[in-house]
């Protein structure tokens, strides 16, 4: 009897054991929104501490911006501390304290909001931690210590160019834009200027916030002007709807342009049968790369450019195999 009682109490109490150490796990960063990611184990090497400030990790855009810094930053025996806003201004300005909190010695930064950002951007200037802002200009540039981003103009200007020498007498084209966004406004910018004097009639769909409106108005856009023999889009989320669009209404005569460059896109370019016909293609990989580099430099006091355009070019059907199509170049 009394053997029974005591494996009794022997069992009751490795349960109790049990059950606290499950809840020590409750509330890591691998239970909440935030990322945290350390690339080396420990900073006993001399690196560094960065932090990144990711606009919206589910853009395959930014998750692979930050693999490309991460992976510097690792290869320089460094540690990055990783934040997304999900596409949230206030959340991301709540985030950059964290990293402020965190002791982070340089922030890589990937605006949801060029102007909602700058509360953070003053804070972080009040700690005397350096910020390169990263592909999207904030609108309180002299609060950073550089930029990096990439020749929008000329990824909208290599597809205008493309579309003149495909259609040199002109034609009727629709232009899928959205204004206020300063990268899709400086590629429009590239190609109108690119096709300008080339004899083409533009409609023009303003997207706003809602990418999902640009269905309908491509529908009424060619029912009211069945001769739209070309579409530029300013990024390749407006792309993919506009293939879709396309291929709904039986549409596959259209020459269809953007740019960014994902991997969507240049396999709907590998597609003979697709209209996607050519992509002013971006490198987020070499934004990622020339950002480290930028913020090691101000880190250790060498030289550095205060503005890096990274380079631009123009992927189509005749070369995408030479880029692949399973990742952004």
């Amino acid at each position: 009897m009394k053997k029974r009682n005591i494996l009794y109490v022997l069992m009751t109490l490795f349960a109790v054991c049990f059950i606290s150490g499950c809840k020590q796990n409750v509330g890591t960063p691998e239970d909440n929104a935030v990322v945290e990611e350390t690339e080396s184990d420990e900073d006993e090497t001399g690196g560094h501490v960065y932090g990144f400030s990711a606009a919206d990790l589910s853009d395959p855009f930014y998750a692979v911006l930050k693999e490309s810094a991460g992976s510097m930053i690792e290869e320089e025996e460094s540690r990055m501390l990783v934040r997304d806003a999900g596409g949230d201004p206030a959340l991301q300005n709540t985030q950059i304290q964290e990293l402020i909190n965190e002791g982070v010695e340089a922030v890589l930064l990937c605006p949801a909001d060029p102007v909602s950002v700058t509360p953070a951007l003053e804070a972080l200037n009040e700690a005397d931690i350096p910020v390169i802002n990263l592909y999207m200009r904030v609108e309180a540039a002299d609060l950073t210590s550089a930029f990096v981003g990439a020749d929008d103009y000329n990824a909208g200007k290599v597809c205008g160019d493309d579309l003149i020498g495909r259609q040199p007498e002109g034609g009727s084209l629709v232009i899928v834009d959205q204004p206020e966004n300063p990268a899709v406004n400086e590629r429009i910018t590239g190609f109108e200027e690119a096709v300008a004097g080339g004899g083409f009639e533009v409609d023009r769909i303003d997207t706003g916030d809602d990418y999902s409106l640009i269905p309908g108005q491509l529908k009424t856009v060619l029912k009211e002007n069945p001769q739209i023999n070309a579409v530029m889009c300013g990024d390749d989320h407006m792309a993919e709807q506009v293939l879709d669009t396309l291929k709904e209404v039986e549409r596959d005569d259209i020459l269809v342009y953007s740019a960014g460059g994902s991997p969507k896109i240049k396999s709907a370019l590998a597609d003979l049968a697709s209209p996607m016909t050519g992509a002013g293609a971006v490198s987020p990989i070499n934004i990622g790369k020339t950002a480290v580099k930028t913020a090691s430099a101000i880190l250790e006091g060498g030289t550095y450019e205060q503005e890096t355009y990274t380079d631009t070019f123009f992927i189509s059907k005749e070369n995408v195999d030479m880029y692949g199509t399973d990742g952004w170049q």
